[in-house]
């Protein structure tokens, strides 16, 4: 789960951040992130714990202060750079959500959709697009398709939710692929 360390300045931001905790909690579906109890990210795992889910966090020594690491967390790992969590937070998920969120949030979900793109994993890498805060970033990406820095068979890589109702199904679609190729 990447999102951010601040709330935004619409409340619907926090709302929805804490709909989607709770029900990622009531699905049994747990959340790694970045380990603060501030913005958007305390929302989500406070809400979360709230509903008995399962919660890390994963959080650099030097952010300790400034983003105020949760100690409430199922588990809390310090690691020694921006690097390091991006890396840990990566090792421990099966899919990838962004939330509104800064520049932070943007590079960490660029990442893994590079990552999804260059074949180093088969994940979901999914846009929350609350309130139509991703709506550019869509666009944007439509554009880089048009104009051929994205390949047309890689635009499945794009997935957008509106709702924790969409995610879960994509989630759940997800699920049900991998067991079936187990078969």
């Amino acid at each position: 789960m990447y999102c951010g360390s601040q709330t935004g300045k619409s409340i619907i931001y926090t709302q929805k951040a804490k709909e989607l905790g709770e029900q990622l909690a009531k699905a049994s579906i747990g959340i790694v992130y970045g380990g603060s109890n501030v913005g958007l990210m305390g929302a989500v795992a406070d809400a979360a714990l709230a509903h008995n889910g399962n919660v890390i966090g994963i959080m650099p020594e030097h952010l300790q202060k400034r983003e105020i690491a949760h100690l409430h967390l199922t588990e809390i790992h310090f690691v020694e750079s921006m690097h390091a969590r991006k890396k840990k937070m990566i090792d421990l998920s099966d899919a990838f959500i962004a939330l509104p969120g800064g520049c932070g949030t943007l590079d960490e979900y660029f990442e893994v959709f590079t990552w999804a793109q260059i074949g180093l994993h088969q994940n979901p890498v999914i846009l929350y697009n609350i309130n139509g805060f991703y709506d550019a970033l869509v666009q944007h990406f439509e554009k880089m398709i048009e104009e051929g820095f994205i390949r047309e068979e890689q635009k499945s890589i794009l997935q957008v939710a509106t709702t924790p109702e969409e995610i879960l199904q994509i989630l759940n679609n997800h699920r049900t692929t991998l067991l079936n190729e187990e078969v």
